[in-house]
C-alpha cells in the first residue's frame, strides 16, 4: 500500500481522465457463502474525467432511466469521498457509464460500481501515490461489506477470500484459483429484481453443526471441481446454508434451480439472486443447460435472459484516456 497523502497535498489537474472496465461477478457459487466468487465476461465501462466545478453523470444501458445524473451517483460519491480521505482535492468530476451488468439481479452490479469508483479514483492519482492490489481489495471490501464479489471483479477468474483476523471486519485476504479450462458459466437472468438486503435478512442466525460440517466439505470439493475435476461440479455445488432460506423471496429462481439440478446441471443462486448460475463441465453441457432453460420457459410469462458466458480472466482494467 502507498503512503497516505497529506490533506491538501495534491490537486488533481483538470482534463485528467481514466476509463475502467469492471466485470460482472457471481458470488457464493453454492456452498462458498460470502467467500467465493467468479468473474464473468460481461462488463460495465466507466469513464471519469476531472473538470472544474462540476459533478455530473451520464448513463447508457442498465439503469439509464433511474440512476442519478448529479454528484449523488454512487460512483461519483464514492470516488469523491475516497480521494478526500486520501488528501486529494478534486475540482470536479464527470462520469460516463456504459452499464451492461443487470441491476439487483445477483451479478455484482454494486460491487462493480465500488470497484469502478475506487480503481478509477486511484488511477487519477500519480503512479507513486496509488494503492497496490491489496490496498484496493481492502478498501473495496470495506465499502461493499464482504469480498466475495469485489475480489473476482478486481482480480478476475475465480477467487476465495477470507478475513485474516477471523471476523467480518478484519483485513481481507484472497487467493485466485487455477481454473480448469472446461468450466463454462451459464447465466439465466429473470425480468424481476430482488433486494440483496431483503434476502439477506431471511438468513437464520445459526445452523446445526452437522449442516455446517457438510457445507465445509462441499466448499472444499468445489475448489477441487473448479480446478481439477469439473465432472464433480453438480455434487460440489450443493448448498445447505443460504439458498433454502432465501427461496421464499424468489420462488421462480428456486423452481428453476430444482429443475436444472434434477436434470444433472450444477445450478446455484447467483449471489443473492434472483439470477441463476450454472457451472457447466464443457461447452456442450453449457449449451444443453441454456437450451433447457429456454425451452422450459418458452411459453411462460416469466422472462429469462439466458447466456453462455466466458470467464473474465483479468478482472478490472484501467485505461488512461488523458493525463491532464
Amino acid at each position: 500500500m502507498s503512503r497516505p497523502l497529506t490533506p491538501g497535498e495534491r490537486r488533481l489537474p483538470v482534463g485528467r481522465a481514466v476509463r475502467v472496465h469492471v466485470p460482472a461477478t457471481s458470488a457464493n457459487l453454492g456452498p462458498g457463502f460470502d467467500s467465493m466468487g467468479l468473474a464473468l465476461q460481461l462488463d460495465d465501462e466507466v469513464t471519469l474525467e476531472v473538470v472544474e466545478g462540476v459533478w455530473a453523470a451520464s448513463v447508457e444501458g442498465e439503469g439509464a432511466e433511474s440512476l442519478p445524473t448529479d454528484g449523488s451517483h454512487l460512483i461519483l460519491r464514492l470516488a469523491r469521498e475516497h480521494l478526500a480521505a486520501r488528501g486529494v482535492t478534486v475540482p470536479g468530476l464527470t462520469l460516463h457509464a456504459v452499464n451492461r451488468i443487470p441491476h439487483a439481479r445477483g451479478l455484482g452490479s454494486s460491487a462493480a460500481a465500488v470497484v469502478a469508483a475506487i480503481a478509477g479514483a486511484e488511477a487519477l492519482l500519480d503512479p507513486e501515490d496509488r494503492l497496490d492490489a491489496d490496498g484496493l481489495l481492502g478498501v473495496c471490501s470495506a465499502l461493499e461489506g464482504h469480498p466475495d464479489n469485489v475480489a473476482p471483479a478486481l482480480r478476475g477468474g475465480a477467487t476465495v477470500s477470507w478475513s485474516r483476523g477471523g471476523d467480518a471486519a478484519g483485513e481481507v485476504g484472497t487467493a485466485e484459483l487455477s481454473l480448469h479450462p472446461g468450466v463454462v458459466p451459464v447465466v439465466a437472468v429473470p425480468d424481476v429484481e430482488v433486494s440483496t438486503h431483503a434476502v439477506r435478512a431471511l438468513l437464520p442466525t445459526s445452523v446445526p453443526h452437522a449442516e455446517a460440517a457438510a457445507q465445509a466439505g462441499r466448499a472444499a470439493l468445489l475448489v477441487h471441481a473448479l480446478s481439477r475435476e469439473p465432472r464433480l461440479l453438480a455434487e460440489a455445488t450443493v448448498d445447505l446454508l443460504h439458498q433454502g432460506p432465501r427461496s421464499s423471496a424468489m420462488p421462480e429462481t428456486a423452481a428453476l434451480i430444482t429443475r436444472l439440478r434434477a436434470a444433472g446441471h450444477a445450478a446455484v443462486v447467483s449471489g443473492a439472486g434472483p439470477s441463476v448460475l450454472v457451472l457447466a463441465p464443457g461447452e456442450r453441457a453449457a449449451t444443453t443447460a441454456a437450451e433447457y432453460v429456454r425451452e422450459l420457459y418458452a411459453d411462460s410469462s416469466c422472462g429469462w435472459r439466458v447466456q453462455v458466458t466466458g470467464i473474465a480472466r483479468g478482472g478490472a482494467r484501467v485505461e488512461h484516456v488523458r493525463h491532464g
